[in-house]
């Protein structure tokens, strides 16, 4: 099959609002023949809405492959012209943007290692100034919401109007599970924000290998994620660049046919009646907890008030060993996990220290 060498603008237009979304292909463009077998396959799949490649790979240390440069921005022309798929590259230089857009790309998205640098965001804000072309924009490398919505704000303020967020897990120390750690809460707080945003998972790069890309695929599915984005290669194993966690275009396709595709909203009004009641319970008890939390904070400040006047330190360090061991041992009993129940109760002992440092340093 051949097309146009351009996408319609309308056809982007229907591919964004798509769901789910799916993007996919190699972590790097290497070779011409690559390129186009891995968008035939994946186009044979007929999973695959917008072909992605890393034509220009910025690496931890020198010596790395560092991707094929411009050169290879030809062969995914080529790979669009045959098989119709759209086509996104990562940019992080004004010059990369302006190559891109030569070319033709439909899709940019700015990598993590790029988020993370606001000169360089802004940068790429310049140059995108006054170009209709999508963006996604993927977390910062480090786990700072901040650097995330600065860099959805300097990229919209360019007058991008079709923004998307991409989660691919952030760096830190310790981190063994994953290549990324998923921090699910911050991903959550800044879908929260941006409602509207399309927002895809990159499992490829939290996970770092294949055996682990379906379980947090799903994950994501059931926080109502937009979509995914990830990394398929026609030889995954001779991959010049992220080898472990790229997959053939076939077992791509098994992927996604085994994710239970969820949906936000249901039609059926004997459903939604059910789900509403279930809401409701939901509700009362949150009531019921305020409630709760409210009195613990006075009995907090009774006691604030009875060390206050007896010259007795806020902190109680050995106290709030106890305690904590004891509500960790108790929500386990009923069904809570640790680390729960330790986050939970972290947050109260905050809480029930301002309440305390409030009495302690009122006057009168």
């Amino acid at each position: 099959m051949e097309t146009n060498s351009t996408t319609d603008a309308s056809v982007i237009g229907k591919i964004w609002n798509k769901r789910p979304l799916i993007i996919s292909g190699p972590c790097s463009a290497e070779t011409e023949e690559q390129v186009i077998q891995t968008a035939l396959q994946l186009k044979e799949t007929g999973k695959v809405d917008i072909l992605r490649a890393g034509i220009w790979k910025p690496r931890t240390r020198p010596g790395n492959f560092e991707g094929i440069g411009a050169k290879g921005l030809p062969w995914m022309q080529q790979a669009r012209k045959l098989t119709g798929l759209p086509l996104a590259v990562e940019v992080a230089t004004a010059k990369q943007v302006e190559d891109a857009l030569h070319f033709d790309i439909d899709v940019l998205w700015i990598g993590a290692r790029t988020t993370v640098n606001p000169f360089s965001v802004q940068e790429l804000a310049n140059a995108l100034r006054g170009v209709n072309v999508p963006v996604f924009i993927k977390n910062p490398v480090n786990a700072d919401l901040e650097l995330w919505i600065g860099a959805m704000e300097r990229v919209a303020k360019a007058g991008v109007d079709k923004l998307g967020l991409i989660h691919r897990g952030f760096s830190s120390y310790g981190n063994t599970e994953f290549r990324n750690a998923p921090m699910w809460h911050l991903a959550i707080e800044m879908k929260r924000r941006y409602p509207g945003v399309p927002f895809l998972i990159d499992p490829s790069h939290i996970c770092g290998n294949r055996h682990m890309l379906q379980e947090v695929t799903q994950n994501a599915i059931d926080l109502d994620y937009d979509g995914a984005i990830i990394e398929s290669h026609i030889d995954p194993d001779n991959a010049w660049s992220d080898a472990k966690q790229q997959v053939t275009p076939q077992r791509l396709k098994e992927l996604l046919d085994d994710i239970v595709w969820r949906k936000e909203t249901i039609a059926s009004e004997e459903l939604h009646a059910n789900l509403e009641k279930l809401r409701q319970q939901i509700n009362q008890l949150d009531d019921e907890v305020l409630k709760l939390l409210s009195l613990r904070m006075k009995v907090a400040e009774q006691i604030g008030q009875y060390k206050k006047d007896n010259r007795i330190t806020i902190l109680q360090t050995n106290r709030w060993n106890e305690v904590l061991e004891r509500v960790c041992k108790s929500g386990e009993k009923l069904g809570l996990s640790r680390e729960f129940v330790t986050q939970y109760f972290d947050a109260i002992h905050l809480e029930s220290i301002k309440h305390q440092d409030a009495v302690m340093n009122q006057h009168g």
